[in-house]
């Protein structure tokens, strides 16, 4: 009973940190970003990937080199070095489209279709799995 109440408040207290990827919530990376719109529902920009990238957990996505990422955001601060966007297949409507952050060193932006200066607070579901 007692070893019970023990992992009981040990999942609890790992739920509430947000360390636990099962939880599908994990630790904020950064507390703003910026974004083209208020809701971030327009991509700042079109990048194309300079190299593969390997998503180290499920808020981070995958990247293929040469593949075409759409950017939506940037984080700023202490998580400054993270974009997040997304990724297709190679054939618009193949899958499902995947979203996530990734290193902005691993993609160039090709294209601009809107300045990313709106200042946005980011949540707990900006850094929560699917």
């Amino acid at each position: 009973m007692a070893n019970s109440r023990l992992w009981a408040r040990a999942a609890l207290l790992c739920a509430l940190l947000g360390l636990v990827q099962g939880g599908r919530q994990l630790g904020k990376l950064a507390e703003k970003k910026l974004c083209a719109d208020a809701d971030c529902s327009h991509p700042i920009s079109i990048a194309v990937a300079v190299q593969d990238y390997i998503a180290p957990d499920c808020r981070f996505m995958t990247i293929q080199r040469g593949q075409v990422v759409y950017v939506f955001s940037k984080l700023k601060g202490r998580g400054r070095l993270f974009w997040g966007g997304s990724v297709q297949g190679d054939y618009y409507g193949e899958h499902p489209a995947r979203l996530g952050f990734f290193p902005s060193s691993v993609v160039q932006e090709s294209q601009y279709l809107k300045p990313g200066k709106v200042e946005v607070k980011t949540d707990q579901w900006d850094f929560s799995c699917q």
